[in-house]
């Protein structure tokens, strides 16, 4: 296709040369994104992307990052320059308004009409958030990297958007599994679209450890080197990780590494025989039970050991929380978990993290401001849950997970080609119909900070599988995070959820067709 140029800076770009635009189709309605926004007030006429809209910013490095990156979404499929300009004008504006305190930390406005878009945030990562609604206000076309036929139509109106939870978060297991920093940020790109803002990293198992450690090298160079199934492994120099992170971050998401202790951990036992309470390295593991682990807790070593892989990854890590697992410790006593964790848990807080361990943490006693991730069933006793109900009364917030429900590596149905059944099939509806503010009895809503999808690799080693398991479950969850529970509806959802399968598409994600949602046809 022939390209015409423009200019930034001194520096000519190419653009392809738009193609013709087709008849006038209806824009999208205001409220048919996901996540449902918290206000949408249609109203007006719609603005049309044209090759003389520019994309207006306040001259912030943050803010023209913002434009930038909205800019590289919009070129190819419009084939229009789009330059990202202080310049005033009609276009798209992104603007930063400290003083909206209405907004908070990821809220944003949106106001369209004839004359231009206006994105309004209090902080970036609201205006990075007001992008992602753009982007879906807009033909699914708009995400495929050649030019197609407009129109680009925005609906006229008014979006008021603030999440519901401050944790909206998606982890991916890279220990059963190694994947590496191309697939974690493919896996970003696709979080971002749905405003998650939190990246769990579940970097050691019993597989292998994927994370370098100075102090401890032969836990990458040995018990990084294999996975399930006995394939090479791998794992993340600290350059890798930083670079995770930093991709992360500019997509407004925070890395949460996870260490998990003191089960789970056959690959460091592998490693070093002096972790072993018997002085016995164990052989390395390729399997996929679960629980026969356990690092030493009388050894004095094993809490050297801690404080420096902690100490490590606390100084790569900028966001807030260090996540150590916790869960699954069946070859630990519950006297030595409970003293492992009252050792542990003040190291992580040494080296300035919040913890956050898997449920089964407050089995002990969690640290003050700790978070528990649950990620039981609706079978789970009810012992277990009062103790986690017990502990948000306390003061210990939860994050929620349950497997049953947002789980991404269960089957979708008995014939689903990957993933396990262990916590039943998790179909569509089933992981998007419920609300997190009342699911765990006895723990008040104000403690519930979110929820988060993990996803577990045991079967998963492609990022096409990963994009199977994910899709189309994962924009459900994103809607739980964010959108008040009074916009939950599965009926109006599945809708709004058969829209995105054209998306999906332009962005080469496969997806499973689950028969809950009406597709249009290919």
């Amino acid at each position: 296709m022939a390209a015409g140029f423009f200019t930034v800076g001194a520096t000519p770009v190419p653009v392809p040369v738009p193609v013709p635009e087709t008849a006038d189709t209806p824009a999208t309605p205001l409220a048919g994104v996901i996540p449902a926004p918290a206000s949408a007030r249609p109203g007006g006429s719609p603005y049309r992307i044209t090759h003389d809209t520019r994309i207006q910013v306040n001259g912030t490095p943050e803010v023209r990052r913002i434009g930038q990156y909205l800019a590289e979404i919009l070129r190819p499929s419009t084939g229009y320059p789009l330059p990202v300009t202080d310049r005033q004008g009609a276009g798209i504006r992104l603007r930063l308004a400290p003083g909206d305190t209405t907004l908070g930390q990821e809220g944003y406005r949106l106001d369209s009409g004839r004359s231009g878009v206006i994105l309004t945030a209090r902080a970036p990562a609201g205006l990075f958030h007001g992008v992602q609604t753009l982007r879906q206000l807009l033909p699914a076309a708009v995400e495929k990297d050649s030019a197609q036929p407009g129109p680009w139509l925005v609906a006229g109106g008014t979006i008021e958007d603030v999440p519901r939870y401050g944790w909206r978060g998606a982890m991916l297991d890279v220990s059963r599994h190694f994947f590496t920093v191309d697939q974690v940020k493919r896996y970003v790109d696709q979080l971002a679209l749905y405003k998650f803002n939190k990246l769990h990293l579940h970097l050691s198992d019993d597989q292998g450890w994927r994370i370098a450690v100075d102090s401890w090298p032969r836990l990458t160079t040995y018990g990084g080197s294999t996975q399930v199934g006995g394939g090479p492994g791998g794992f993340y120099t600290k350059a890798d990780y930083k670079e995770i992170v930093r991709y992360a971050a500019s997509r407004h998401l925070e890395v949460v590494p996870e260490i998990d202790l003191p089960g789970h951990t056959n690959a460091a036992l592998a490693s070093y025989a002096e972790l072993n309470c018997d002085g016995v390295a164990p052989p390395l593991y390729t399997g996929t039970e679960v629980g026969f682990s356990s690092l030493c807790v009388d050894k004095e070593v094993t809490y050297d050991f801690v404080d420096d892989v902690v100490r490590e990854l606390a100084a790569l890590t900028p966001g807030r929380y260090l996540h150590i697992g916790g869960d699954e410790a069946h070859s630990t006593s519950h006297e030595d978990y409970v003293t492992f964790m009252d050792r542990v848990q003040p190291i992580v807080e040494r080296y300035g993290k919040t913890v956050i361990g898997w449920h089964q943490l407050t089995g002990a006693t969690p640290a003050r401001g700790a978070l528990a991730q649950y990620w039981g069933l609706d079978s789970t006793s009810a012992e277990e849950k009062a103790r986690v109900a017990a502990a948000a009364r306390n003061g210990t917030g939860v994050v929620l997970s349950p497997a049953d429900r947002i789980y991404l590596d269960m089957k979708y149905d008995k014939d689903t080609p990957l993933g396990l059944d262990w916590a039943g099939y998790v179909d569509v509806r089933r992981s998007y119909d419920w609300d997190p503010g009342d699911y765990l009895e006895g723990v008040p809503a104000a403690a519930v900070r979110g929820v988060e999808a993990p996803l577990w690799t045991e079967t998963i080693v492609t990022s096409a599988d990963v994009e199977y398991m994910a899709f189309p479950r994962l924009p459900g969850v994103a809607e739980l995070g964010w959108s008040p529970v009074s916009a939950h509806g599965w009926e109006g959802y599945r809708v709004r959820l058969a829209a995105q399968g054209a998306r999906w598409e332009a962005l080469g994600i496969g997806y499973f067709r689950s028969p809950q949602v009406p597709w249009g046809a290919r």
